[in-house]
């Protein structure tokens, strides 16, 4: 790879870590090439990318872009998946990893311009849909609601018991 060749790759590198808010840095040794491909279809399906990169040109893009912490962790194989939302990006990354033995393995993470660690992308990874989080809150508020018709039914039974 030439210089001319190598500062383009930065320079697109670069682009892309400013244009998304949440990266986290995997270890793809041990994925072949068919589960590769599976798990940037999946990626790209939930609105994020998969970036095979060199170690030594994302070092120099995170640099560029003033970004800290995640240097000591470009060593072997490694990607970047780059995301908008982080909740999607990370419960794709933790159900591959399940599914296929813990590969990719994550190593650190950006989200929202905090640096993470790899079990904080797991538990984000872990967070319901919010179809179901919002089912849990509606279950919530209808047990204290009928919390609430049982006090006041014993309230009414008690009066009317000392009416009589």
């Amino acid at each position: 790879m030439s210089k001319t060749e190598r500062q383009a790759e930065v320079e697109t590198l670069t682009a892309a870590l400013k244009a998304s808010p949440n990266v986290y840095v995997t270890d793809f040794s041990g994925l072949n090439v068919l589960r590769m491909t599976e798990f940037r279809r999946r990626l790209r399906a939930a609105g994020a990318n998969y970036l095979v990169v060199k170690n030594t040109l994302a070092q120099r893009a995170l640099a560029a872009n003033k970004i800290e912490g995640l240097d000591e962790h470009f060593t072997g194989p490694t990607g970047l998946v780059l995301s908008h939302d982080s909740l999607t990006a990370a419960k794709v990354l933790t159900e591959f990893a399940k599914e296929f033995g813990n590969k990719p393995t994550v190593k650190m993470g950006r989200v929202d311009g905090e640096t993470v660690t790899a079990a904080h992308v797991q538990r984000l990874g872990e967070i319901p849909p919010r179809e179901v989080l919002l089912a849990q809150m509606a279950g919530a508020m209808n047990s204290v609601l009928y919390t609430m018709v049982g006090a006041l039914e014993a309230l009414r039974e008690q009066r009317s018991a000392e009416a009589s």
